[in-house]
Order: structure tokens, then C-alpha cells, then sequence
């Protein structure tokens, strides 16, 4: 018998559960993430491998879905000094890289860059030829002044040979310990959102390295040396070590995925909406062929408008924790919360702060704390906050459905208590006795993925070797992530025409999932 050991930190709290090789629940454990993520991992990882009592030796995969790259471009901590080469001199002079960044931002990412000599037009004819030593001389300059370089060729969706010929440069010129991201292999279609994407994806490698290091020494603490290591990635599957290290901006918002494949998982379900419920707010996606929506719009991460893949998620300032106010005749609800404080701050355990935790309480639904500690808030009052708090489930759900239909809604997360049991547009609202830890058990029993985009210009390659050249690319992605080879398949094939671009343009999009190695 082989064993899994899932573990998701999130804002308020960190999840943990542990899986034999025929994906059954054999524990799980819920404790408050600490100011110390590592410290937070251990303490869950201690206690769930105690409750589960299996030979640690026995334990062949562990998977870590992580909010600290999220956390970092948020608060601007722990981030390196990105060094930003644009290939697109002198066509793109008008929109400099960081343009309509925040300042404190760039800043702390050292806001240098250089455009230089190199790229392609749009029918993949070349715009210029890169330049070795004006590129050499920018990265002399650079040298003890930044961290990792950022690489973006206008058009590199097209032909990114440049790309890869500048990032050995890079590597000889500055150390091969210097790391270095392709735009190519990172963002979409627009120049300026995937020059975005990639810039912050370098200024996460310190980041990456540092959690990667304390998700390490945490298993070795417990004694677990033999598992393979897997961090969530950002549309639902898992990654390597390795490869994150590579792309940490992946796992970014890994952790709604995580809940909708877990919630997928434990309801049997392969198309419905998820509502997941924490401490601090609740994300709402959707479950399509068991695998979460992809946003098909930019993005913004930390205020930086991005094109990279990214879950399509709303989020809302409702959770288990989120503050109660009275104002006049009517309740204010969140979006701040007491987050992991919830057992010393709200009323059912002694505190002095209105929760909603503490009306599900009051109404019956949840028998966690005390509820004579709640026996101010008047049931009228109490069914006043409820039926807001279902209007506002009921209007985020309305925004994601695709149609005016009623729709099946999974909910899941440890603040579930605290949504009503009859809410609008709402078919059936499924829970599971295990949804509290849904954000774990998606970490565990998820699979790994790959996937390519590219341009491709069908008067200069036919449709059939288009296609199984991006496949190809998917393949090896996912193997590089660590997926075995004999058992990738394609889950998703998208071919959109070009009509604004010459050659019969297309641009398609291919992705595989194969099972861990």
C-alpha cells in the first residue's frame, strides 16, 4: 500500500489529508496558518500523519498547493530583482516595459530595462535581427544589481528562437545560476500583458526557492525522504519541483482549483458551480469536464494586467470569519474578518465580535462554539443576516452561470456552515462530510498537465502538423512536469482563426493530462 499526503494553505487556515493509492480518506487535519508558513506545514503534516498512523517510508507522493507567490506580489516581500530585455527596438518605444505598473512595485523589482535590436512582424517575417553585443553590454551593466531577467520578443508566440538564443547569453555572460523567463513559454497573445506575466514570474524565483526549501525541510522534520514532491498548479493539476521552480506565477490562485477538483472529486460530478466558502472570503468557479474554467480574458494579479492561464474565479468578502455590522435598520457583512483569530475573537468562543459564524449559530445550523454567547442577536436579526448572506452567494453564482437556468452548486470549505441551505438559482446545493478539507484532497488526487499555444500560419504549414506540433509541445511540457508518458491524453483541443492576421492564421491551444510518474 502507497500513501498521499495533500496539503493546501490558505489565508486563514492550513489543510492537510493523507490518501491510499485508491484515493480513500484515511485522515485529515484542520489548523490555523501560522505567521510562519513552514511552521503552519508542520504542524498539520505532524498532526494528520498521527491520526492516520501509516509508515511514513510508505508515503510515495506529497503535493503542496501554496498562496505564497500570491502573498508576495500582493504585499511586495520577498521578491527579486528583475532585469527586463525586450526584443522590439525601435518599433515598441512607445509602451516602455512597467508602463501602468504601481510604482511601489517596480520598484522593489529595481524597474530596469532595456529595449533592444530583435522580434518579429506578425507574419513571422523579422522585424530585426538581435544584436549579441548590445545585448551583452546591457547585461555588464546589470550585473550585482539584479536577480533574474525577463525575456520578451515581440511576436514570440510566432517564432521565439530569439528568445532562447538571448536567455544562453544570459547564462554565459552572467552565471548559469541566474534564472530566465521566455515570454513565450509564459503568456498569451499582446505584447504588454505577457511582457507582465513574465516579469513577475521571474521576480517569484526567490520566492519559489524559499518555500520549495521550507516544504522540504518540513517533510524531512517528519521523517518522510522517499516521496516525490509535487506543487498545484493554477488550472487544476500538479507540477514538479522542479518545473515550478521554473514557473512559479503557475500557482498562482491554485488554491480555488484545488477546492473545485476536490469538490469535483467527492461529489462525482464533471459540470457544476463550486462555492468555496474560508475564513476570510469565498471563491466561486466552475467544474467543466472535471477540470476548473479557464479565464478567457487578461487578468490582474497584485494590479498588473496579465494574459497568462488563470482559473476563471470570482471572489466575494464573505467567509466563516467575516465581520458582522449593524448599520441603523440594516447589517453590513465582511469583507474584513477576524481570519484565523475566529476562536478567540467571535462570539461562540468567548469573543466580543459578530460573526457569521456566530448567526449559523444562533439559527441552528452549526453547533461549533457556544451558542448561549449569541443569545443577544435576536432570531429576527439573526434570519435578517442569513437571507443577506444567501443574496450574496446567490449573486456571485448568477455571475458565473451561463445561462438564466437553475444550476447544481458543490459547496464546499470550512465557512460552509455558514451558507443557507435554499439560495436563488440554485437546482440542489451538495455537501460532503469531507468538503472542509476539499482544497487538500483536489491537491492530492489531481493530475499533471501540459499545454501550448502558438500562432501558427496554415499557408506555411498544414493544419495536421500544426496540430500535432502543438501537441507534441503539451507532451513534453507535461512530462518535464512530471506526468508518465504512457499515459497522457489530450483533454483539450481550441483552434481560433485570425482573421485580422495574413497566411490563414490560427492560434491554438492544446492541453494534456497525464498520471503522475
Amino acid at each position: 500500500m502507497r500513501y498521499r499526503v495533500g496539503i493546501d494553505v490558505g489565508g486563514t487556515n492550513t489543510d492537510a489529508v493523507v490518501l491510499d493509492d485508491q484515493f480513500n480518506l484515511l485522515a485529515k487535519e484542520k489548523s490555523h496558518t501560522s505567521r510562519d508558513i513552514e511552521e503552519g506545514i508542520r504542524h498539520s503534516l505532524h498532526r494528520v500523519l498521527q491520526k492516520s498512523k501509516i509508515d511514513r517510508d510508505r508515503i510515495s507522493h506529497v503535493m503542496l498547493g501554496t498562496t505564497q507567490c500570491t502573498n508576495a506580489i500582493v504585499e511586495r516581500k520577498r521578491l527579486s530583482r528583475v532585469g527586463v530585455i525586450r526584443l522590439g527596438y525601435p518599433a515598441t518605444l512607445s509602451v516602455v516595459p512597467y508602463t501602468a505598473w504601481p510604482p511601489d512595485l517596480r520598484d522593489v523589482l529595481s524597474g530596469q530595462f532595456k529595449i533592444v535590436h530583435g522580434g518579429y512582424e506578425f507574419n513571422g517575417n523579422l522585424l530585426s535581427r538581435i544584436n549579441e553585443r548590445e545585448i551583452k553590454d546591457v547585461l555588464q551593466t546589470w550585473k550585482g544589481h539584479i536577480d533574474a531577467v525577463a525575456v520578451i520578443g515581440v511576436f514570440s508566440s510566432l517564432r521565439n528562437d530569439q528568445e532562447k538564443q538571448v536567455a544562453d547569453w544570459v547564462h554565459r555572460e552572467m552565471g548559469s545560476h541566474v534564472p530566465v523567463s521566455l515570454s513565450s513559454e509564459i503568456g498569451s497573445l499582446g505584447l504588454i500583458e505577457r511582457e507582465n506575466a513574465t516579469i513577475l514570474n521571474s521576480a517569484l524565483f526567490s520566492v519559489i526557492q524559499t518555500t520549495a526549501r521550507g516544504f522540504e525541510n518540513a517533510l524531512d522534520a517528519e521523517g518522510i525522504h522517499h516521496a516525490q514532491i509535487y506543487l498545484c498548479q493554477n488550472d487544476g493539476t500538479l507540477m514538479s519541483l522542479s518545473f515550478a521552480k521554473k514557473y512559479p506565477i503557475f500557482t498562482i490562485a491554485c488554491g480555488p482549483t484545488n477546492s473545485i477538483r476536490g469538490a469535483s472529486y467527492l461529489s462525482k460530478l464533471q459540470n457544476a458551480v463550486v462555492l468555496d466558502v474560508g475564513g476570510t472570503t469565498s471563491d466561486i468557479g466552475v467544474i467543466t469536464h472535471g477540470f476548473p474554467r479557464q479565464s478567457s480574458t487578461a487578468v490582474e494579479i497584485g494590479g498588473i494586467r496579465t494574459n497568462f492561464r488563470m482559473p476563471d474565479i470570482i471572489s466575494i468578502g464573505l467567509g466563516g470569519g467575516s465581520i458582522v455590522r449593524r448599520t441603523g435598520n440594516s447589517y453590513t457583512i465582511g469583507p474584513d474578518s477576524v481570519g484565523y483569530h475566529i476562536t478567540e475573537r467571535a462570539k461562540v468562543f468567548g469573543g466580543d465580535i459578530l460573526t457569521t459564524t456566530d448567526v449559523a449559530v444562533r439559527l441552528g445550523q452549526s453547533n461549533v462554539g457556544e451558542k448561549r454567547f449569541t443569545s443577544e442577536l435576536s432570531l429576527e436579526e439573526a434570519e435578517q443576516i442569513y437571507k443577506k448572506i444567501g443574496d450574496m452567494v446567490a449573486a456571485a453564482i448568477d455571475r458565473m452561470k451561463n445561462s438564466a437556468e437553475d444550476v447544481k452548486v458543490i459547496l464546499v470549505g470550512g465557512g460552509g456552515i455558514i451558507v443557507p441551505s435554499k439560495i436563488s438559482g440554485v437546482s440542489e446545493l451538495i455537501r460532503d462530510e469531507n468538503g472542509d478539507v476539499a482544497n487538500a484532497i483536489g491537491a492530492c488526487i489531481s493530475q499533471v498537465s501540459g499545454q501550448y499555444e502558438k500562432i501558427y500560419i496554415y499557408d506555411q504549414i498544414n493544419r495536421e502538423d500544426a496540430m500535432q506540433d502543438a501537441k507534441d509541445h503539451a507532451i513534453n511540457q507535461a512530462i518535464e512536469a512530471g506526468a508518465a508518458e504512457d499515459s497522457i491524453e489530450t483533454v483539450d483541443v481550441e483552434e481560433v482563426p485570425l482573421a485580422y492576421y495574413p497566411g490563414n492564421a490560427n492560434r491554438i491551444r492544446i492541453k494534456v493530462v497525464g498520471d503522475l510518474v
